[in-house]
C-alpha cells in the first residue's frame, strides 16, 4: 500500500488537476490554483509570474503576499528586476529550484518598507509545458530557508500541470480567434452576396421608378427611396470592410486610405518611420482607424480627415483628427459612446495609451499610442 505521504500528494494532484481541467480563465485559474495548492500543503505565500517571449513579466497571481510585497497596489511585484526572473529569462531555471534568496524582499528588508511577516526565501519552479515556458511558480512560509526533495518534486508536478493547462487556454482561444475569423469572412461574403445585391437593385428600380414617373410626389417617393436605399448601401460596403479587411495585405495606410474613399472621406495621410508591425498591432490600428475615421465622417459634418503615423523603436503612435463639430469632453468624464469605447479597450488590450481630445466647433482628435517588440507576432 501507497504510504500516507504519498496518498496525499496523489490527492494534492487530482484536486488540482480537476481545477486546471476546468478553467478557461488563465488568470482566475492561477489564483484558484494557488490557493488550493497552499491550503493542502499548509504553506502560506505564493505568486506567479507570467513571462512573455520577450522576458517581459506581469503579476498574475499572489495568495498572502506580506505588506513589505503588497503594498503600494503590488508595486514592488510588478517592476524591477529579480533573481529567480533573471535565471528563468537565461535558461537557468529549468526545474524546482531549492533554494533562491528573494531579491524583491531584501530591497524591501533594506530600504526599511514595511513588514516581510518573516519571509526570507522561496522555492522557485518554472510553468512549462514541452518545450514551452510560460513563467515562474515562487512559493515560500515565513521563516522557510528550505525545502526537502520531495516537497520540490511535487511543486514541479503542480507547474507541470499549470503549464499543460496554460498552454491549452491558449490554443483553445487562438482556435476561437480563427473560428472568429472565419465567421467574419463568411458573413461578409453572405452580406456581399445577398443583402449587398437587393440594396444595389432597390437603388435601381427607385430611380427607374422616378424617371418613369409623372406626378412630382411621386417622383420625389422614388427618390427619396433612391437616396435611403444608397445610404443603406455605403453603410452595408462599410460593414463588410470592417468584417473582412481586404486591402490590408497591401499596407495599413493603404487599406485606411482605401476605407476613407469608399465612406468618401479625403484622408491626408503622413508616415514617419519605417512600418514594420506586429499582426496583432497592425489589426488594432486598423480596427481603431476603421472606426475613428466613420466617427469622421457621420459627427464632423466635414468631408476631410488628417492621419499621421509615427514609428519609433518599440512604439507607434496613430492620430487621427478632424475640423468639425467637435462636443463637450473632459476627461473627468465618462467616455460618451460604443464606439469610442471600443477604441479605447482596443488599444488598452495591447498595453497601450488612448488619448481623446475635442472641443465643440473646434474637432476632434484621436491618438493612440501603442508598445511592441521587434520581431513580434
Amino acid at each position: 500500500m501507497l504510504g500516507e505521504k504519498r496518498q496525499s500528494e496523489i490527492r494534492i494532484l487530482k484536486e488540482i488537476a480537476e481545477l486546471l481541467n476546468e478553467g478557461t480563465e488563465i488568470d482566475a485559474l492561477l489564483k484558484e490554483v494557488l490557493q488550493k495548492l497552499l491550503h493542502i500543503t499548509g504553506l502560506e505565500t505564493g505568486w506567479v509570474f507570467l513571462i512573455d517571449q520577450h522576458g517581459e513579466f506581469r503579476l498574475a497571481a499572489e495568495e498572502k503576499l506580506p505588506p513589505a510585497l503588497s503594498g503600494d497596489g503590488f508595486k514592488p511585484m510588478c517592476k524591477g528586476d529579480c533573481w529567480c526572473i533573471d535565471r528563468y529569462n537565461d535558461g537557468r531555471l529549468n526545474k524546482a529550484s531549492n533554494i533562491i534568496e528573494c531579491k524583491r524582499i531584501e530591497d524591501a528588508i533594506t530600504e526599511q518598507r514595511k513588514d516581510t511577516n518573516g519571509l526570507t526565501h522561496h522555492a522557485s519552479v518554472p510553468l512549462r509545458a514541452g518545450d514551452e515556458k510560460f513563467g515562474i511558480l515562487n512559493i515560500g512560509s515565513p521563516d522557510k530557508t528550505h525545502f526537502t526533495p520531495e516537497e520540490l518534486a511535487l511543486l514541479e508536478s503542480v507547474a507541470f500541470q499549470i503549464g499543460t493547462a496554460i498552454k491549452r487556454i491558449k490554443l483553445t482561444l487562438l482556435e476561437q480567434e480563427t473560428a472568429l475569423a472565419a465567421e467574419r469572412n463568411r458573413l461578409a461574403r453572405d452580406l456581399h452576396d445577398s443583402v449587398n445585391q437587393l440594396l444595389f437593385s432597390l437603388s435601381l428600380t427607385a430611380r427607374g421608378g422616378a424617371e418613369m414617373a409623372d406626378n412630382p410626389e411621386i417622383k420625389d417617393t422614388f427618390s427619396y427611396m433612391q437616396d435611403l436605399a444608397q445610404e443603406a448601401l455605403s453603410e452595408m460596403r462599410a460593414l463588410i470592410w470592417q468584417l473582412k479587411p481586404r486591402g490590408l495585405e497591401n499596407g495599413l495606410i493603404c487599406a485606411l486610405q482605401s476605407y476613407s474613399q469608399m465612406l468618401g472621406l479625403n484622408l491626408d495621410s503622413k508616415v514617419i518611420g519605417v512600418i514594420s508591425l506586429p499582426g496583432k498591432v497592425e489589426e488594432t490600428l486598423w480596427r481603431v482607424g476603421q472606426e475613428a475615421l466613420a466617427n469622421c465622417k457621420k459627427h464632423s459634418g466635414q468631408s476631410r480627415a488628417d492621419l499621421t503615423l509615427t514609428v519609433e523603436e518599440e512604439k507607434v503612435i496613430m492620430v487621427i483628427s478632424d475640423y468639425g463639430r467637435g462636443f463637450h469632453y473632459s476627461e473627468n468624464n465618462d467616455i460618451p459612446s460604443l464606439g469610442l469605447k471600443s477604441m479605447k479597450s482596443r488599444t488598452e488590450a495591447l498595453n497601450g495609451i488612448f488619448m481623446l481630445n475635442t472641443e465643440l466647433n473646434k474637432g476632434t482628435k484621436i491618438e493612440i499610442i501603442i508598445p511592441f517588440k521587434k520581431g513580434g507576432k
